[in-house]
């Protein structure tokens, strides 16, 4: 087994460089099936309105200057939803795949899919595939899409993965670096803004690694209404959070570089 790349030390070890704008975004795009019922409208509606949203969040994004943007399209537990909903989902999963990879490659965005994704049709494993190879030398927006994903998932998948490539850390005993190597998303930073729509306010099994220091900003919107308005909102509550990693307040004061 490859280990795989990884460049960004835990927010846990070090401490990241903060500015103004989020350099990773990861979102929860939840309220698609209420803003169809509130509009008397199947819910799948709400899932197409919601598609336009995201080709929109990734535009701004990309103007703003994030670097990557993490989006939580299909849990592992969405699969329990009733099946002509999860139907539905696979297949503007699918049209997703082969109509908007145009337009992402040619605006420069690096798409990725993380998740357990054998599960899915092998047509849509292949257009992962596909996507990802076109898109991998691109060096704007970095766009990951975690679709049968899970965060438990995700960090037993990374212990078995490293146990197995390396046996001896079973006696050596496994540090975060060699966990942060084998999770999904080696190649980011962690979050520094998390965004969850739609009024809920918990993590729902969503990188729960990677969040460990992320700023948490939740809002009643319901996905499919989030606009550029919304998002700047979102920045704006973002830029008056005080990031101290462990520190005080102090601390941060004296190490800022108009400090006398």
């Amino acid at each position: 087994m490859v280990k795989r790349l990884f460049t960004h030390r835990s927010s846990t070890q070090a401490i990241p460089e903060v500015g103004d704008i989020p350099r990773h975004v990861a979102i929860i795009t939840d309220g698609n099936g209420r803003w169809a019922n509130k509009r008397f409208l199947p819910r799948v509606a709400g899932h197409s309105q919601g598609l336009e949203v995201v080709r929109q969040v990734v535009k701004s994004c990309a103007e703003k200057g994030v670097e990557f943007l993490t989006l939580f399209a299909f849990s592992s537990e969405n699969w329990r939803r009733p099946p002509e909903e999860v139907g539905f989902l696979m297949k503007l999963f699918l049209t997703a795949l082969e109509k908007e990879i145009v337009r992402l490659d040619r605006n420069q965005v690096r798409l990725r899919v993380i998740g357990h994704l054998s599960a899915f049709d092998p047509v849509i494993q292949e257009k992962i595939k596909e996507a990802e190879i076109r898109t991998a030398g691109n060096t704007g927006l970095q766009l990951t899409i975690a679709a049968n994903y899970g965060g438990r998932w995700d960090l037993l998948n990374a212990v078995n993965q490293a146990l197995v490539a390396h046996p001896e850390w079973s006696q050596e005993g496994l540090t975060e670096d060699h966990i942060t190597q084998y999770l999904s998303m080696p190649f980011a930073p962690e979050p520094d803004l998390f965004i969850r729509t739609g009024g809920e306010q918990r993590m729902s099994n969503f990188l729960l690694w990677q969040l460990a220091y992320t700023e948490l900003y939740f809002t009643d919107t319901l996905w499919p209404d989030f606009d550029d308005q919304a998002l700047e909102q979102a920045f704006a509550w973002y830029r008056q959070r005080e990031r101290r990693f462990g520190r005080t307040s102090a601390q941060l004061e004296s190490d800022a570089p108009d400090s006398p």
